[in-house]
């Protein structure tokens, strides 16, 4: 019998998956930080033969060449996948041997053209066991179809349409193991907190496989869609062309205050992951505040130009931080990191440089004077209509609408919950703009008073 192991990386809301049967393994769609879980197989003597990608994905930097280059693997994919690398092409019913498992590809478009999921028999004869459903079928859910282009979004839909379809027939029994789940971009629509399913619990309970009307699937699929992280647009490009290998983890250095100084008279762009109340106290000029937590790259990737150089800021312990947030950031392709300032904002201060700082509030501060203050709203969507009178910019405009912003008062920032209201903040501090940030509490409580 064959097993599978789930390998979640909360900061993305994504899963992967390695199926093992007897001493051979597949990875499935792997992150670019495989590494640990590479060297765990070498450990129980399990060889990994293959990498089975799903789709080019939008919304993280795959691993499958990280995984190649350290195992020797084949790495397969979509037949229609234009990739530009040497790959095993799965088409329709094509099937890869793993161990005593038999893996067979279910072409299944709609999240993206090539999309394309796996079916797991652990006897050929029999029904299968599971489903790797990448994009496809969620949990409560299903892929998003509009990251390909406006010009493609109705033609995925109606194929991820009948892809669902086909998917539900699957035996009841069978396992659902999506790639996408809560806390991902990918999806249309909520997602359930679960990262796996059944065939016959989707049938029962999930809303897309309840529509049975193509135009009705249609409609429902592609109203309400919420924004997608600006960084999106640039990781099928490199995932179709190969991602540059790196071999292992990188170590970020520590910087001196005279070496961040310069990285950022050179144009680096200085981010903060340490509390919103730490910064909003006490901050290098011009940093952004982006608390080191799950969301902190896919934050970083709303508002920080693809591609920048940047130098971080870190919480305490610094080694330890400096290593999640380097592998967030690399997860999305974040890489011209020159490293962290060592000794943080005291070390700055230590050297005789100057330090910024805002107000901060609870939003009870703001709760019945709404009409007298200048309000901005960052939320990425407002599906109650926001609060009248309010200013609505969502955070990932922000940067480049800082030009429309008023500049002859105070203007406080609000969002759902504190989060992007203090990158706001620190977006219009470093432009100058006198601020104060809802750090605790958002939009939900005010609207009663609105």
């Amino acid at each position: 019998m064959s097993a599978i192991e789930i390998m979640t990386t909360a900061s993305l809301g994504d899963s992967s998956y390695l199926l093992v049967s007897g001493d051979e393994a597949a990875l499935v769609d792997p992150q670019r930080d495989s590494w640990e879980l590479m060297e765990s197989c070498t450990s129980r003597g399990v060889r990994i033969r293959y990498v089975l990608e799903t789709h080019v994905h939008n919304d993280y930097v795959s691993g499958a060449l990280e995984v190649r280059a350290a195992t020797g693997a084949t790495v397969a994919g979509p037949a229609r996948a234009p990739y530009a690398f040497d790959h095993l092409p799965l088409a329709e019913d094509d099937e890869i041997v793993v161990g005593g498992a038999t893996v067979r590809a279910m072409e299944t478009p709609g999240h993206t053209a090539e999309h394309t999921s796996y079916l797991v028999f652990d006897d050929p004869r029999m029904a299968p066991t599971a489903v790797f459903t990448g994009g496809s079928l969620l949990v409560g859910s299903a892929g998003r179809t509009d990251l390909s282009g406006d010009d493609r979004t109705e033609e995925l839909a109606r194929a991820q349409f009948r892809s669902l379809r086909r998917l539900s027939l699957l035996p009841d029994a069978t396992r659902v193991l999506p790639t996408h789940g809560a806390g991902s971009s990918c999806a249309a629509g909520p997602v359930s907190g679960s990262r796996t399913t059944t065939v016959g619990a989707e049938r029962r309970s999930n809303p897309t496989l309840a529509i049975q009307n193509e135009e009705r699937f249609i409609v429902e699929r592609l109203s309400g869609l919420p924004p997608y992280p600006a960084y999106y647009r640039y990781m099928a490009p490199i995932n179709r062309a190969g991602p540059e290998v790196l071999g292992g983890r990188p170590e970020l250095r520590p910087l001196t205050p005279g070496m961040v100084e310069g990285l950022v008279g050179g144009g680096a762009q200085l981010v903060d992951g340490r509390d919103r109340r730490s910064f909003a106290a006490a901050h290098l000029p011009g940093s952004l505040c982006d608390e080191l937590d799950d969301r902190f790259a896919s934050l970083v990737g709303e508002v920080v130009p693809f591609g920048a150089r940047l130098a971080l800021v870190l919480p305490e312990p610094e080694e330890e931080a400096a290593d999640e947030a380097m592998m967030q950031l690399l997860r999305i392709g974040y890489e011209n990191v020159a490293g962290y300032l060592a000794g943080g904002v005291d070390a700055w201060q230590a050297a005789g440089r100057p330090v910024r700082s805002f107000r901060t509030a609870d939003v009870a501060e703001l709760a019945g004077h709404i009409a007298e203050r200048r309000v901005l709203d960052v939320r990425p969507d407002r599906p109650e209509g926001g609060i009248p009178g309010t200013l609505a910019v969502p955070l990932a405009e922000l940067p480049r609408r800082l030009g429309e912003m008023p500049r002859d008062g105070e203007i406080w920032t609000v969002c759902g919950s504190g989060r992007r209201a203090t990158i706001a903040a620190s977006l219009l501090d470093r432009v100058g703009i006198p601020v104060t940030a809802v750090i605790s509490g958002g939009v939900g409580d005010l609207m009663p008073q609105a």
